[in-house]
Formats: C-alpha cells, sequence, structure tokens
C-alpha cells in the first residue's frame, strides 16, 4: 500500500510520546496517508524480569528468552504495553486496534538466542482490511512460529518486515530526539554516507549511533526513513513529520 507510513515506538520513548504526537498522526490520516503503528517495550520487559527475580542475559544486543520468559515477554508487550499505546490513540479520536499474531517467524538461532525470532511472514491482508476501516494497527513484536511456539522480535526488524510487507511509503523511527543535529541544527536530509563521517567525526555520538544505524538498516527495506521526535512531535507540512529523512546516495546499493 504505497499510501501507508509504518511507525516504530521504541518502548523507551512510549511513556513519553506527546499528546502532539497522536494529533499528528490524526494530521497524517486526514492527509490521505495509513499509518501502522509497531511497538517495542524492552525497558517494561527488564523490569517485569527484575521484579520477578529472572535473571537474562543479552548477547549481541538480543535479549536471549526461554519459553518461561516468553510468558513474561507477551505479558508485557501484548498485555500491557500494547492496550496502553492503543488507549492512548484512541483517546485521541483516532480509530486503533491493538494487534498480536499477524507475524510469523523461525528462530534467529535457537542455542543461542533461544525464542528470538526473525519475521517470515507479516499477515498483510488482515492489516489491510484494518487500514480498509481506516483503523490504525497497533501491533505487537510477538510471533508465530511453524511449530506454534511464540518469538520475540526486535521491534525494529518487526517494523522493517511490516514496512516491506506493505511496500510502505516511510519507515518511521520515532525516538525521544529531534532527529539528527550538527552544530545544533536539525538535518533534514542526510545519506547514509554523511551519517557514517558523521560517526566518524564525533557529530553523531552516544545513544545517538544505533538510532541511525537501526534507521539506516531501514533503507534495504523502503526508500525512505526517518527519524522523529515522539516527545516533541511536529508537522513538517501535512504529509510529513519533522525530523530527519535518511535517503540513499543515487548509485549506492544499501
Amino acid at each position: 500500500m504505497d499510501n501507508s507510513i509504518v511507525l516504530k515506538c521504541g518502548g523507551s520513548s512510549i511513556n513519553e510520546l506527546s499528546d502532539d504526537f497522536f494529533k499528528n498522526i490524526q494530521a497524517l490520516r486526514d492527509a490521505g496517508l495509513k499509518p501502522v503503528i509497531v511497538h517495542g517495550g524492552g525497558p517494561a520487559i527488564k523490569d517485569m524480569l527484575e521484579k520477578l527475580e529472572i535473571e537474562f542475559e543479552f548477547i549481541d544486543g538480543l535479549r536471549k528468552t526461554t519459553e518461561a520468559m516468553m510468558d513474561v515477554v507477551e505479558m508485557v508487550l501484548s498485555g500491557h504495553v500494547n492496550p496502553a499505546l492503543t488507549r492512548r490513540v484512541n483517546q485521541t479520536g483516532i480509530k486503533a486496534v491493538g494487534v498480536s499474531g499477524v507475524l510469523e517467524a523461525t528462530p534467529i538461532n535457537y542455542e543461542r538466542y533461544g525464542f528470538v525470532g526473525e519475521v517470515t511472514h507479516v499477515d498483510t491482508a488482515y492489516i489491510a482490511q484494518l487500514l480498509e476501516l481506516d483503523i490504525v494497527p497497533v501491533i505487537s513484536p510477538i510471533a508465530i512460529g511453524s511449530d506454534q511456539k511464540r518469538y520475540n522480535v526486535n521491534a525494529d526488524t518487526a517494523a522493517g518486515a511490516v514496512a516491506a510487507a506493505l511496500n510502505a511509503k516511510q519507515l518511521i523511527f520515532v525516538t525521544d530526539v529531534p532527529g539528527i543535529l550538527k552544530d545544533g541544527d536539525l538535518l533534514e536530509t542526510v545519506t547514509i554516507e554523511e551519517i557514517e563521517t558523521m560517526i566518524e567525526d564525533g557529530t553523531i555520538y552516544g545513544g545517538m549511533i544505533p538510532k541511525v544505524k537501526a534507521a539506516m538498516k531501514g533503507l534495504s527495506i523502503v526508500k525512505e526513513v526517518m527519524i522523529v521526535n515522539g516527545k516533541q512531535s511536529e508537522l513538517k507540512n501535512t504529509t510529513t513529520l519533522t525530523g530527519t529523512t535518511i535517503k540513499v546516495s543515487e548509485g549506492v546499493k544499501v
């Protein structure tokens, strides 16, 4: 769906999303776009595992997930984060439905990561039905495997898979920063090459590096990726949020 846009809301920023952010989603819908939201929930999962005194470890940036941990992961993502985010969308006057089970996955490497999956299929027919009914799907990154086991999918990966399956116009990473800044000024458009240079010279540093790397990875899936601020959300025009758009230079393959 060429008029669909996929917004990935990171777990650390969900609680800080402003009312303006949701109003701007409404404005994008009014302009004819079809938003789809995919969310994470890493901090909430971490808090619950610690509260239940369940030990966990990260390997290569992924939380190794046992079957027992999947009960907690699903409870947090689909039972807490998803309905809370869906309520926020509905409170704005937008019809939204929390969705789980539209992703199919296979384990990345069961021996190494446990029940962490990579998406093999997206139920685009169901998502398209919701969009046709003018409903915003709010998708939890819990997937089911051909073995009928549940898998935890990284939210960046899930959002990218949904964007690719829908042939989305944009993949938007909603963060707690306005975008990429240089000398205090927001860069509206950058290329991958410019980002790599800014990482090397220290313009992009710290926690911003994984954000831009996740966004750059999205360019292998869609033509245009954005980093926007969910805390202080603004519209650039009727069809675009204010932030940094990352594009591929002409002739460069991702």
